[in-house]
């Protein structure tokens, strides 16, 4: 992963808070030019250090009341790349991890309720080819929701 510098760090720090920001104020804060704020942020991401932008939906205004885990067993590891592709074609389906421990696989989906989440269970998920079991998780309040921090050795 590309190194990044003091001046990087502040920026990413300020733009991790509000990807909105206008460069110009970032551009302030760091006492540098918008061109150069511009340029570092470009860099960034060609470099993979940002992997994102864009606005998040709140998916309860969309719908969305139940936010579920779901740790699936399946009967060979190495299905795990079988199985993603027909997850994927599952819309509710917002992240997949290849994990260690009880579960080959977690998944984080989103239902309108919980007669939804049991279509999704039965109808879809349990379906797939490879899915031995599943255990469900309803969360039911997220009660943190931030960014990692920039680790201080990561940077010159």
């Amino acid at each position: 992963m590309e190194k990044i510098d003091k001046l990087d760090k502040k920026i990413l720090e300020i733009v991790m808070q509000n990807a909105r920001i206008p460069s110009k104020d970032v551009a302030v804060a760091c006492e540098v030019s918008r061109a150069a704020i511009h340029q570092r942020i470009q860099r960034m991401v060609e470099t993979g250090v940002i992997t994102g932008s864009g606005y998040h939906a709140n998916p309860k205004a969309l719908g969305y009341a139940t936010c579920t885990y779901i740790g699936i067993q399946l009967q060979k590891g190495s299905m795990y790349r079988d199985v993603v592709p027909e997850l994927e074609k599952i819309k509710e389906v917002v992240e997949c991890h290849f994990t260690t421990g009880s579960y080959t696989m977690l998944i984080k989906l989103y239902a309108r309720d919980n007669q939804h989440l049991m279509e999704l269970l039965n109808d879809k998920i349990q379906h797939i080819p490879g899915v031995m079991a599943t255990e469900t998780l309803i969360s039911l309040e997220q009660s943190i929701n931030r960014q990692i921090p920039i680790r201080e050795d990561n940077f010159e």
